[in-house]
């Protein structure tokens, strides 16, 4: 699990000293997968106590996860930093926050985030299935956790079918086949409804639209750049996200820096 992590943290490295505009975003976020990777290793040693129950899990999680608030309160920008100081204050309340956001679906909680991501993706590696997520269920939601895709890949398949179409969870990294021609959020076939935005500064990315629900979702294309680590090319490509949201699409999960 460690090894996927390091994966994101040098592709980070190397996008930041690749792209001047991207590289204050990248460099934060390098340093926060950095938090996660030690998070994640450290759960990992726990990996048999481990239940997919968070209320049961709490006392591995919460101890493991707390560091990283705390780190954040020297890294993260003001309003960040002042809202995990207050989370340092009181280990509890980091508990709270996570139980909460462990039973519900919801796009702004960085913190929260940052310590199920660890958690889930740990869980998702050792096949502990998620127990008491309790979450609505919907199509087209992640098979192992229930969260909802942050992001697409397109990649090379067996035969004559052309790539592949997956979703990936903003929780837990799961991925899961999806047709090539269908929103990610509501579904909608219909290819008059479907388009997509191509910029030539990000040959291997484009955002995905849909006309029904107003939705988007950023696709990273494995086929045109096999070395992409998906979650970190989709930050660096943050200008997609504006020309998505300044025509009034809205993203059908924000990522962890809330893009």
């Amino acid at each position: 699990m460690t090894h996927a992590w390091q994966r994101r943290i040098d592709r980070a490295a190397h996008l930041s000293h690749m792209d001047t505009a991207a590289r204050t975003l990248l460099q934060s976020y390098g340093r926060i997968l950095e938090l996660q990777r030690d998070c994640c290793a450290a759960l990992e040693a726990h990996g048999e106590r481990l239940t997919g129950a968070i209320d049961r899990d709490l006392p591995i999680v919460g101890p493991v996860a707390f560091p990283m608030v705390c780190a954040v309160t020297s890294i993260g920008p003001p309003a960040l930093a002042e809202q995990g100081r207050g989370l340092a204050d009181r280990i509890d309340a980091l508990d709270s926050l996570l139980l909460e956001a462990w039973r519900t679906r919801t796009d702004h909680s960085f913190f929260q985030k940052l310590a199920l991501q660890p958690y889930a993706e740990c869980l998702a590696a050792l096949g502990t299935r998620p127990r008491g997520r309790d979450l609505e269920p919907l199509p087209r939601t992640c098979p192992f956790c229930g969260g909802l895709p942050q992001l697409a890949i397109l990649q090379s398949v067996s035969g004559d079918a052309g790539p592949g179409r997956q979703l990936l969870c903003a929780t837990c990294a799961t991925t899961w086949p999806i047709a090539r021609v269908c929103c990610a959020h509501c579904g909608e076939e219909d290819e008059k409804r479907l388009a997509y935005f191509h910029a030539a500064a990000f040959d291997h990315l484009r955002v995905d639209t849909c006309e029904t629900c107003r939705r988007y979702v950023k696709t990273v294309d494995l086929t045109r750049l096999g070395l992409a680590e998906p979650v970190v090319d989709e930050i660096a490509a943050a200008s997609l996200d504006l020309w998505a949201t300044e025509r009034g699409y809205r993203k059908i999960e924000l990522n962890l820096i809330g893009l």
